[in-house]
């Protein structure tokens, strides 16, 4: 049975871990007793060999995460100029520095998306977007800037004179645009977002979860190799899927035409 938490909630269902950040009366802002909780979370869901996929999202309509809890921070004026380093070792939200992790992670953002709610967000895998939200680094509009991830995770995702022009002037941009410049996935009515992201980690799981990993890791790695240092990496995930009961599962159903029984392992 998971661990209750105070500012999220993580529930197991199946393979699929759901997190949800649970502080919805200051539109799940964070503050470092929240991130310690999100950091063992997501440490739990990375070690757990029965869990595949994650989900992580808001509590209520209005925000996924509307960032840095302000007024937390004001309160807290001797944690200023120093809250990343202060945080735990995953960063902000838990998983958006030091915290490796080839396991899918969906973000089913569901309202705003601000600062380091987006940087969560940026943090996964896979973005599905509420059709009411809106997504954005603000921080230079209160004098700071997006350190957790941001100001490198988003000109990776989008072009760099649209990441630069969001980016310089705090200017959100809605679910419709996200999608336009491909930082997500797909945008779906409020009602239908967790059945989206749920639909998205079905059809993850329907692939071997370890080929899944694999992918993961040497897209994500590969990304800052030259291409044919990449080409030639021996990847650790890689190495286990090439060893694995599932590489010879796969072939196995295909010539018996079924479905195959992917085991992880």
């Amino acid at each position: 049975m998971p661990k209750k938490y105070q500012f999220a909630i993580y529930e197991k269902r199946g393979r699929i871990a759901y997190v949800t950040i649970n502080r919805p009366q200051v539109m799940n802002a964070l503050h470092p007793p929240a991130h310690d909780e999100l950091w063992e979370i997501f440490c739990d869901f990375r070690d757990d060999d029965e869990m595949w996929v994650a989900i992580v999202t808001g509590a209520g309509e209005r925000a996924f995460s509307a960032g840095n809890d302000l007024k937390y921070t004001a309160s807290h004026p001797e944690q200023q100029g120093a809250a990343v380093r202060t945080l735990n070792p995953g960063g902000f939200g838990g998983i958006t520095n030091h915290y490796e992790c080839w396991k899918p992670i969906i973000a089913a953002v569901n309202g705003y998306a601000l600062g380091g709610g987006l940087e969560i967000a940026l943090a996964c895998d896979i973005i599905v977007a509420a059709d009411h939200s809106r997504l954005g680094l603000p921080e230079p509009t209160v004098g700071l800037m997006a350190a957790s991830g941001g100001v490198h995770r988003l000109p990776r995702c989008i072009p760099l004179k649209v990441a630069m022009g969001h980016m310089l002037t705090g200017k959100p941009m809605t679910a419709q645009e996200a999608l336009k410049w491909g930082l997500v996935n797909e945008v779906v009515p409020m009602k239908e977002l967790v059945p989206a992201a749920e639909r998205w980690a079905q059809e993850i799981m329907a692939c071997s979860p370890l080929s899944v990993r694999a992918t993961k890791e040497a897209t994500m790695k590969g990304l800052s190799m030259p291409l044919d240092q990449a080409l030639n990496y021996q990847f650790h995930q890689s190495l286990l899927m090439r060893h694995s009961e599932d590489t010879v599962e796969g072939p196995k159903a295909f010539a018996e035409k079924r479905q195959p029984v992917w085991k992880g392992r």
